[in-house]
C-alpha cells in the first residue's frame, strides 16, 4: 500500500466535490421506491442510471441483472491480479416509501440543501452506500489507472420490501459473488462516532386469528355463553412471557450462543455511550427486561418475542357492547446465533395451537424468516477499517452489536459462507421518515474512507 497512492486519490475526489455532489443529487432524484408498483419503472431507471455510470468510471461486466423482483445492478473490476483479495461490496439502491407527503419540508425527490444538511428520501438509506463506493473507486482509477484489490458491485433494489428475490438469486448467482470478503454498504456512523456492526439478529414474524361466532354478537344476549376471541388472544399473550420478560415458548433458548468473555466486557465498556442514545431515541428513562442480562446484551444478544399489534372488538369511541367475531395478533421474534428462523417459527405455531379447543377456531402462521449474523469483530478486515477511519476521521470505529434485522446479510451468510464486515456512509438520520437527510459534511469524508479501505484492505493477506 502506499500513502502516496492515497493522496493522490484523495486529492481527485477533492478537486471534483462540487462534481460529485451533483451526481449523488441525480441519482437521489430518481424515486426509485420498490415496494410500491407503480414505481417499478423508476426502479429500473435507477438500475440502468447506474449500470452505466459504473462502465463510464471504468468497472467491467457492468449490468442490471433481472431478479424474480427488481434487478440487482452488478459491476466488477478484477484486474488487480490473483494475489490480491476480491471485495464483494454490498448496498441497495431502492428507498422506502415517502408517505406521509405532508410532513416533508421540501420534495422528497428533490434533494435540498437546508443548515448544512441534504435533505432527500435515500440519501442516508442507502443510495450514499452505493454512490460513496462508486466514488471512491473512480477516484483510485482516475488517479492510479488502477484499484489496489479486485472488487465486486452487488447493489439490490429491493432491501426495502424485504429482499424477496435475493436468495434465489444468490443461489443461482454464486460463482459470480465469489469473494474473500463480503462488505455490507448499509448503516452509517454517529455524526462524533463512527460505528461498525458487528452482528445482525434474525427475525421471524407471526400472526395467530382467533374466531368465534359468525358475526359480532350482542354482549347482553350471548355473553357468558358464547366464547370471547378476545378473551383467548389475551391469554395467548399473557403466556408468551413470564413476569420478568422471558419467553415461554417450549424450546426457545436452547440453541442460544452465549457470550465469550470478551464480548461481554466489550458490551459493558460500550453501554453508557449506547444507552444515552437509546433513551434519547425511546423517550424511556427505566427500562424493563430479563435482570441477569444488561442492556445491551437483551437489546442485541439475546433472543426476543413482542406483541407488535392487537385487534378485537369496537375500536370507536365510546362503547360498543360486543362480543367480537374474531381477534388477533402479531408478533415479532428476534432471534440471535445461533437460532434456526424455521424452528423458532415452527415452535411458535406448536405453542399457540396448544390454546386449541372446541368453542374457537384459531389460526396460526408465521412468514418473514431470516437468519441471525455475525460479522467479523476484531478480525484483520475489521482492523483495516479502523486504520481508514483514524486516517479520515482521526478515531476507531465503534464495534456494536445491531439490535436490528437486515434480511439479506443473514441469507449471504447462509449461502454464501464467507467472512462479511459493515461499513457503511449513512451520516444523517430520519431515513424511514419524513426529511431524511445526509450531514454534508460527510460526504467528502465518507468518500475519502472509502478510499482508505480499499487501499489498507490490499496490505491484508487472505487468508488471515
Amino acid at each position: 500500500m502506499s500513502e502516496q497512492a492515497i493522496q493522490v486519490s484523495v486529492a481527485h475526489a477533492a478537486a471534483r466535490r462540487e462534481a460529485y455532489l451533483e451526481g449523488f443529487k441525480e441519482l437521489l432524484r430518481i424515486p426509485s421506491v420498490s415496494t410500491d408498483p407503480a414505481y417499478r419503472d423508476e426502479v429500473q431507471r435507477a438500475a440502468d442510471w447506474l449500470v452505466d455510470e459504473m462502465a463510464r468510471i471504468g468497472l467491467d461486466n457492468c449490468r442490471a441483472i433481472p431478479s424474480e423482483g427488481h434487478p440487482v445492478v452488478y459491476g466488477e473490476w478484477l484486474r488487480a491480479g490473483q494475489d490480491r483479495p476480491t471485495v464483494l461490496v454490498y448496498a441497495h439502491y431502492d428507498v422506502q416509501p415517502v408517505d406521509p407527503l405532508e410532513l416533508w419540508e421540501s420534495p422528497p425527490f428533490e434533494p435540498t440543501i437546508r443548515d448544512g444538511k441534504l435533505f432527500a428520501r435515500g440519501a442516508i438509506d442507502d443510495k450514499c452506500g452505493v454512490f460513496v463506493n462508486l466514488k471512491a473507486v473512480e477516484s483510485i482509477l482516475a488517479a492510479s489507472g488502477t484499484l489496489p484489490v479486485n472488487v465486486k458491485f452487488f447493489f439490490e433494489g429491493e432491501e426495502e420490501s424485504g429482499s424477496p428475490s435475493m436468495e434465489p438469486f444468490v443461489k443461482t448467482h454464486k460463482e459470480l459473488l465469489a469473494a474473500d470478503l463480503l462488505v455490507i454498504s448499509d448503516g452509517g456512523s454517529y455524526e462524533d462516532q463512527p460505528l461498525v456492526f458487528s452482528s445482525l439478529r434474525g427475525l421471524v414474524a407471526g400472526e395467530v386469528t382467533v374466531r368465534g361466532p359468525q358475526r359480532d354478537l350482542h354482549s347482553g344476549s350471548f355473553g357468558g355463553i358464547v366464547h370471547n376471541p378476545a378473551h383467548r388472544v389475551g391469554e395467548i399473550v399473557a403466556a408468551l412471557h413470564d413476569d420478568q420478560g422471558r419467553v415461554q415458548i417450549p424450546g426457545f433458548y436452547d440453541d442460544v450462543r452465549p457470550l465469550s468473555e470478551a464480548e461481554l466486557a466489550y458490551l459493558k465498556s460500550t453501554e453508557p455511550l449506547f444507552r444515552k442514545e437509546l433513551e434519547r431515541q425511546s423517550g424511556v428513562r427505566a427500562f424493563w427486561g430479563v435482570p441477569e442480562y444488561s442492556l445491551l446484551e437483551r437489546q442485541t444478544a439475546q433472543p426476543t418475542c413482542d406483541v407488535n399489534g392487537l385487534y378485537g372488538g369496537y375500536q370507536g369511541p365510546g362503547t360498543k357492547t360486543v362480543i367480537p367475531a374474531q381477534a388477533g395478533l402479531k408478533v415479532s421474534m428476534r432471534l440471535v446465533a445461533d437460532q434456526d428462523p424455521h424452528d423458532i417459527g415452527a415452535k411458535f405455531e406448536e405453542f399457540v395451537r396448544g390454546f386449541a379447543c372446541d368453542t374457537l377456531e384459531i389460526e396460526v402462521s408465521t412468514r418473514g424468516e431470516s437468519w441471525p449474523a455475525r460479522l467479523l469483530f476484531d478480525e484483520p478486515p475489521v482492523q483495516a477499517i479502523h486504520r481508514a477511519f483514524e486516517a479520515t476521521w482521526g478515531k476507531r470505529a465503534l464495534i456494536y452489536r445491531q439490535g436490528g434485522t437486515v434480511p439479506v446479510v443473514g441469507m449471504f451468510k447462509q449461502e454464501l459462507g464467507m467472512p462479511i464486515t459493515n461499513l457503511g456512509y449513512g451520516v444523517g438520520d430520519n431515513g424511514h421518515s419524513p426529511n431524511e437527510y445526509y450531514t454534508l459534511a460527510h460526504f467528502p469524508l465518507a468518500i475519502d474512507t472509502a478510499i482508505h479501505f480499499y487501499h489498507y484492505l490490499a496490505d491484508v493477506a487472505f487468508p488471515w
